[in-house]
This record gives C-alpha cells, sequence and structure tokens, in this order.
C-alpha cells in the first residue's frame, strides 16, 4: 500500500457540501481499520471533519477488540491486514451477536469480480475500490449509516418491544378498565404459577389478598383514570398465586395513554429480590486489590438499579473512570507502586458514593464505574468533576505522564431515565465513549452525555 491509494480529489470545494450527516441528531461512531498510517489519518480527519465519533485500527485483532466495546455506527476495513486479514475480520463481526448488525464496507485494490462478490457474501455492505476518492467515501459512508438508521423500522420495534417484554423479569399485565386482565407476560405466569395464557380473561382483584382488594376496586370502572391520586409509585402488595398462597410483590398501576381505556400492570417480587441480596452478601463482591466492589457486583447492582429507576422513572447515572497513562505509571514505579496507586484511587472513589443507591466498583486494570441511583444530568457532572479534582488533589506523581506531574483520571458520564425500550448495554456503551472522548480531547477531564429512547424521540420530534 502506498500513499497514492488515498486520491486527493475531493478538494476542500467538494468536501465544504458534505454537511455532517448526523449533526441534527446523535453522532455516529466510525471505526477505521487500515495499517497504512497515511490512510488512517486521511481517513480519521475526513470522518471528523464529517461529525462523526473516529476510532481507529490498524489489525484486524485490535479492530475487534475496538467494535466490540465500543459498537460504532459503520466499519470501514481494509482487506490486506497484518495477521488477520479484512475478510476474516468481517466474518467474526457477522458472527458475534454484538457486532452482526454493524455495516461493514471493505476497502480493497483488490477489484476483481471474485473478490468484491467474496466481500458481499460474508455480509459487506458495500466495497470501495481503491484508490480511494474521498467525496466517494463520504457519501457512502452517509449512505450506509442512513440505511442503518432505517433498518429501525416500525416492525422491528414492535419485535423488539415484545422481546423485551417477554424476557423481562418483572411480571407485566395489560389490564382493561373493569380490571379484566388482557395480557400477562411470562414472568407474570412464572410468578404466580400460571400456565401460559391462563391469566387471560381473569379479574385482577382476583389476584389481590382481601386486605387491598377494595382499595384497588378504585383504579377501575366509571370515574378511574390517571387522576386518581394513588396511581404515583409502586405499592408492596400480597398477589396470589394459583395455589392459594400470598406473596409479597411491589405493584405499579399505570394508565396508557390510549383510545380505550388500558392500564399496565408491574409486578416485582420482593422475596426473590431479598434472596438475591442475600446470595450477593455471602458471595465475594469485594475486589481483593482495592477493597471495594468488584465487576460482578457491579453488574448485579446496575441491574437492580436499572430495574427501580424503570418502576419510578428516576434518572441513573453512570461515570466510566479510566487512570490516565496508567501502564507508564507501572513501568517507571514498578507493579507495588501500581497497586498501591490504584488503592488510594478507590479509596477517593468510595469516598464520593456514600449513598444506598450508589456504588463505586473496579471494572478492571486501571478502569473504575461509579453508579448513582435519583441522579440528574447537572448532578452526575457535578459528581463527575468532584471526583476528578479528588484524584489530581491526591498528588500522586506520575514521572511518565504527558498530561500532567501528577496522576489524573478521564471520566465519561453518561445520564438515563431507563425505559422498557432501552437497553442497558447500550447505557454502558455511551458512558464509555464518553471516557474515549475525553482522553482525546486531552484527558484529565469529562464529557457527559445524555441518552435513552425517550430522550431521542423528544430531540427528533424538536427538529425541524
Amino acid at each position: 500500500m502506498i500513499l497514492d491509494e488515498i486520491n486527493p480529489s475531493c478538494d476542500a470545494t467538494a468536501m465544504s457540501t458534505l454537511a455532517p450527516a448526523l449533526a441534527a441528531t446523535r453522532q455516529a461512531a466510525v471505526l477505521i481499520v487500515d495499517d497504512a498510517p497515511a490512510h488512517l489519518g486521511a481517513l480519521r480527519s475526513m470522518m471528523l471533519e464529517q461529525g462523526y465519533q473516529t476510532f481507529v485500527a490498524n489489525t484486524g485483532e485490535r479492530a475487534l477488540e475496538i467494535a466490540r466495546r465500543a459498537l460504532p455506527d459503520l466499519i470501514l476495513l481494509d482487506i490486506v491486514l497484518p495477521g488477520m486479514d479484512g475478510m476474516e475480520v468481517c466474518r467474526r463481526l457477522k458472527a458475534h451477536p454484538a457486532t452482526s448488525n454493524i455495516p461493514v464496507i471493505f476497502m480493497s485494490a483488490r477489484t476483481a469480480t471474485d473478490d468484491i462478490v467474496a466481500g458481499f457474501d460474508i455480509g459487506a455492505a458495500d466495497y470501495i475500490a481503491k484508490p480511494l476518492r474521498l467525496a466517494e467515501v463520504c457519501a457512502r459512508v452517509r449512505v450506509q449509516l442512513q440505511f442503518h438508521r432505517s433498518a429501525l423500522s416500525q416492525q422491528q420495534q414492535n419485535e423488539r418491544l415484545r422481546l423485551i417484554v417477554n424476557s423481562m423479569d418483572e411480571g407485566l399485565m395489560m389490564i382493561e378498565a373493569n380490571g379484566r386482565i388482557q395480557y400477562a407476560n411470562p414472568a407474570c405466569d412464572r410468578y404466580l404459577g400460571y400456565a401460559q395464557g391462563e391469566l387471560a380473561g381473569r379479574s385482577i382483584h382476583d389476584l389481590l389478598a382481601p386486605s387491598v382488594a377494595q382499595e384497588y376496586l378504585a383504579y377501575f370502572g366509571p370515574g378511574a383514570g390517571p387522576a386518581t391520586p394513588a396511581w404515583r409509585g409502586a405499592r408492596e402488595v400480597l398477589i396470589r398465586q394459583r395455589d392459594g398462597i400470598l406473596r409479597a410483590m411491589d405493584l405499579t398501576l399505570t394508565p396508557m395513554g390510549t383510545e380505550q381505556p388500558m392500564f399496565i400492570a408491574l409486578l416485582h417480587d420482593i422475596t426473590h429480590h431479598k434472596q438475591s441480596e442475600n446470595a450477593l452478601q455471602r458471595a465475594a463482591l469485594i475486589d481483593p486489590l482495592t477493597k471495594i466492589a468488584n465487576r460482578r457486583h457491579f453488574d448485579a447492582f446496575l441491574e437492580n438499579e436499572w430495574q427501580r429507576a424503570i418502576r419510578s422513572s428516576q434518572p441513573l447515572s453512570l461515570i466510566v473512570l479510566d487512570v490516565d497513562h496508567f501502564k507508564g505509571y507501572n513501568d517507571s514505579l514498578g507493579h507495588v507502586a501500581g497497586d498501591a496507586c490504584l488503592q488510594q484511587v478507590a479509596m477517593a472513589l468510595q469516598s464520593h458514593a456514600l449513598r444506598a443507591t450508589d456504588l463505586a466498583a473496579r471494572f478492571g486494570g486501571e478502569e473504575f464505574v461509579l453508579l448513582f441511583g435519583e441522579t440528574g444530568h447537572d448532578a452526575a457532572c457535578a459528581i463527575g468533576e468532584a471526583v476528578r479534582a479528588h484524584i489530581e488533589s491526591l498528588n500522586i506523581p506520575n514521572p511518565r505522564s504527558t498530561t500532567s506531574p501528577w496522576l489524573t483520571a478521564s471520566l465519561g458520564i453518561s445520564t438515563i431515565v431507563p425505559t422498557q425500550l432501552d437497553d442497558i448495554k447500550e447505557f454502558f456503551v455511551s458512558a464509555d465513549r464518553a471516557m474515549y472522548a475525553a482522553k482525546e480531547a486531552g484527558r484529565n477531564g469529562m464529557r457527559a452525555v445524555q441518552t435513552g429512547a425517550t430522550l431521542e424521540l423528544i430531540q427528533a420530534a424538536l427538529q425541524p
């Protein structure tokens, strides 16, 4: 490969006509994979000019690692790479559930029909011949990103919603205005000991213990509706199982904005929740080095807080933190000093996670996470800045750092008010991407985003 494979025909005038495709919506992320530094530099500059968040890799192995972690919206992939070639990279991307739907555009000087057909056969979305014409690359990237967004059609959204409802750990029922159960999801059947579809047609009143059944009658029938004072929040009630045993559960009733009055009932099994808490307490949930929560504890805590935030419609904020230039710290001062450094950082983070709804955890290596329940965007940013300043104020010397004479950290913050339409993995990815953006901006700083299906719908509605 030589520099001439990048065709400079896309001049300043042509580039100026290619306005950033996603300027009015969420910033798209593009991964560029090429082993030629000149190609990477030219393509990266072009993607940044178009307003895309950009990741780069010069080997197939590195490309797979970045793709599975950052989940870019599109991948520009050279075929000829050292070690694993682009064809094999594409095969592995398409074979992995997390990356199978990411569109891949091949870039190659191999323009024989057999090569192009082979590229499409393994799942490529497009194939660009070298030498590259930058204006053409811009256009093809823009079109593929538009296709990628359009693929989320109403049918797919409905299917996604169905899968979410059926795979929920919480019981969900759709209830008519007279209290008749129209639908119950598998979790609800499982909670109450019914066969699939057996709850449909029964009355919600038959499931409630006598102590609360009369009170809940006011939710249904003439005069009932969203203005009923007891609508808000979850309430602990006793639900009768099919075998007659009463089971303690949280019940949330929410009116649906439909032409015919309907209600959504969410059932959360408190017994299982308490058993899970006890199991977590008995398990090894502490990182042995830093003595704060480990990744296993964090994953379980995040799932619990995510479900609680859905039920309460409260914001949830996540901070992903990476210690800057930590490899250089270890190389210059040794692993013993590195371990002591991580312990100091962990204690600093722990001092900012004091509520029962907060958690500081070591995610792996020099990466940490902090989760804050019932915490909005502004509060999360204030906490993030306090954490960043606290770490810098420890005055831990870092001789190899090009950022500061002291140890520093880069932070990514994501805030969401989750709904059943949101994906918990995408929530983490958004914070992780923000952390990478903070690093690209010079480290010792933070970047914050607000995300979620509801926010995206509002933003889309506000667009002219």
